[in-house]
């Protein structure tokens, strides 16, 4: 027979095959020579206390052959000579996982991609990092795989309203991921191992008759009356089809400008901007497991915080342990930062975006605007991306410029000192000492340094000047909503133009992106029907 059994065993423990079923014997009343093996359902740590436990539910195999998981199988099928063809616009998780939906449904994507390849991509990075030459179309945010391929894999998401999360994970594990992201609470792939996922994404695509185009910008639309009949790319292709998903991403700017020129409902949309705190891994390690030293049974610790402050939002985001600070620029003259580690998250720093709710209110207003020069400000759709836009530009003047990061010591940054020196971070640009209220919007840095004081409360240790905030992580969603219709899905001016992920403001992150993206081709397969 197979049970069902939770339980609570120490990291070493849990570690070993041999104990669980130990315990599942005991638990049972079975010998353990009954236990002929189990699956993990879920795995999480319990660091509230003084012990530290391991929360199992497995399920295990007693008094029967033990058979091993049977993962999510899926039905790609050849649309080589497909009736119908959709475009797809950018090849991120809502794009592909866009394609792949498709590819089930009988449906032929041709996906236009910006950027490179992921292989190509890897020596645009290494350009960035340590030249401080920038690609706009190959970057952290741009080429093959999206903002997620080069910055993480984070698989942990909250937003189970918007579609199935397991299938997402066992597509991943399809095309290679590891099946521990089955169970694990906060699933995590790590940037070396996802560009070869994604890579097998896009052969599985390629083998079933999906056309998948690199160094293809858009560039413009043609469409008459409510219908999107073409689109254009910057190498003066020209591209028919059936429908449109718009899978851009939360950094492309140029198509924003391109919708508003041409008239296309957009919406300006609330995100929030703050800074990357990166602290010694070990301290981390020693607040959250209240030990000297976590030893080989734990992960290396996270932290997920948050704080009201006037009202205000102030919260975590992208906590990386064992991590890197990676230059997240898509052009010259602006800085932004993030953050991601590889799947054995064994640097020796922790980081965190710490960031703080913009509203709409808050962009667009100086000193000397008037009222009716702020009535217009007011009633532009990308005011939003405008105002993240500039801060960005005077993060990168304060850095000095080559991509240098204008940084503080925590403590110093609450106290509004400029840091005498910085320590150790893992930025590979380098940084540069600036007294941070100089640079952020005020409503940012005052919220960030009470918040910063607060959690130090929270979290004993947090607060100290071992620490260095790095500005300005500035991506965290798009600033700007392409609306569509709660039922089609379709943008509500032109019936076949579909916004869908990040860029579109209905996700946030590689799996909610991902469900979009399913979500979305579903609903426009019913308009072929």
């Amino acid at each position: 027979m197979q049970q069902k059994l939770s339980l609570q065993l120490l990291p070493h423990q849990a570690a070993s095959e041999t104990v669980v079923k130990e315990h599942v014997a005991k638990i049972t009343g079975k010998n353990i020579e009954s236990i002929t093996g189990f699956h993990t359902h879920k795995q999480s740590i319990d660091a509230r206390g003084k012990t530290i436990w391991v929360n199992l539910t497995v399920n295990a195999f007693i008094d029967e052959p033990f058979v091993q998981r049977i993962t999510e199988t899926f039905n790609f099928q050849d649309v080589s000579n497909a009736a119908r063809k959709v475009i797809i616009v950018g090849a991120g998780p809502a794009g592909l996982f866009a394609a792949l939906q498709l590819l089930e449904l009988g449906i032929k994507p041709i996906l236009l991609e910006r950027g490179k390849d992921v292989r190509a991509r890897r020596r645009d990075l290494a350009a960035l990092n340590k030249d401080g030459i920038i690609h706009p179309d190959s970057n952290y945010c741009f080429g093959e795989g999206g903002a997620g391929t080069y910055s993480d894999g984070k698989l942990y998401t909250r937003s189970n309203k918007r579609g199935d999360i397991d299938r997402i994970l066992n597509l991943f594990v399809h095309f290679g991921a590891e099946e521990k992201i089955l169970y694990e609470s906060h699933p995590h792939i790590g940037t070396n191992k996802l560009p070869q996922i994604i890579t097998a994404m896009r052969e599985k695509l390629e083998a079933c008759g999906a056309d998948f185009l690199f160094e293809k910008k858009l560039t413009d639309f043609v469409f008459e009356e409510s219908s999107l009949k073409e689109v254009i790319t910057a190498d003066g292709d020209r591209f028919k089809a059936d429908a449109l998903i718009l899978a851009t991403g939360h950094s492309a700017r140029d198509i924003f400008e391109l919708l508003h020129c041409k008239n296309i409902l957009i919406e300006a949309k609330p995100f929030a901007l703050g800074v990357r705190v990166e602290h010694p891994q070990v301290l981390i390690d020693q607040v959250q497991y209240h030990c000297a030293s976590r030893g080989e049974y734990l992960p290396p610790a996270s932290y997920n915080l948050v704080q009201q402050v006037n009202g205000r939002g102030v919260f975590s985001f992208c906590m990386c342990p064992g991590g890197i600070i990676a230059p997240a620029s898509t052009g010259p003259g602006e800085l932004v930062v993030n953050g991601w580690s590889p799947s054995k998250r064994n640097n020796p720093f922790a980081n965190s975006g710490m960031v703080v709710q913009v509203e709409l209110a808050d962009a667009g207003w100086t000193s000397n605007t008037s009222r009716g020069q702020q009535a217009g400000i007011n009633e532009d759709p990308l005011r939003m991306m405008r105002f993240q836009q500039m801060v960005e530009q005077y993060c990168y003047k304060a850095g000095g410029g080559n991509f240098k990061a204008p940084a503080q010591r925590l403590v110093d940054f609450s106290s509004g000192k400029l840091s005498a020196s910085l320590p150790e971070c893992s930025y590979q640009p380098g940084l540069e000492s600036v007294a941070l209220q100089e640079v952020l919007p005020g409503f940012v840095y005052s919220a960030l340094a009470s918040g910063f004081k607060e959690f130090g409360k929270k979290m004993k240790g947090y607060f100290t000047n071992e620490a260095v905030v790095v500005a300005t992580e500035s991506r965290t969603s798009s600033p700007v909503r392409i609306p569509r219709d709660p039922l089609s899905l379709a943008h509500p001016q032109l019936k076949n133009l579909y916004p869908c992920g990040e860029g579109a403001g209905y996700a946030g992150g590689i799996v909610s992106a991902a469900m979009d993206g399913e979500k979305v081709a579903r609903q426009l397969a019913l308009m072929f029907q």
